[in-house]
């Protein structure tokens, strides 16, 4: 069955970076756009960033754009979020999903990232 799990999550002071991971399993990874998603309190699923089967197009949502990159490893079944100059606005919790930003059919159970001082 599809898996994807997230790590990588923590507390990181406003600033700081972070890389997110996603392991995926049970389906041909390499065949997929796949996309981060991210959930604050209170507040809808919000769409992050997507990258094309190939790892060569990326999309950003305007709020991340040129803080966070998206990546994959397609012989290792990963999907990375490196992310930088953090803002408290960042927290949330961040999913990987299958999919691009207009649809996704599964996700992980996401990883918390906090940021505060």
């Amino acid at each position: 069955q599809v898996q994807l799990v997230e790590s990588g999550g923590g507390l990181v002071q406003p600033g700081g970076s972070l890389r997110l991971s996603c392991a995926a399993s049970g389906f041909p990874f390499s065949l997929y756009y796949m996309s981060w998603v991210r959930q604050a309190p209170g507040k809808g699923p919000e769409w992050v960033s997507d990258i094309n089967t190939g790892g060569f197009r990326t999309a950003y949502a305007d709020s991340v754009k040129g803080r966070f990159t998206i990546s994959r490893d397609n012989g290792k079944n990963m999907l990375y979020l490196q992310m930088n100059s953090l803002k408290p606005e960042d927290t949330a919790l961040y999913y990987c999903a299958r999919g691009d930003r207009t649809f996704h059919d599964y996700r992980g159970q996401g990883t918390q990232l906090t940021v505060s001082s």
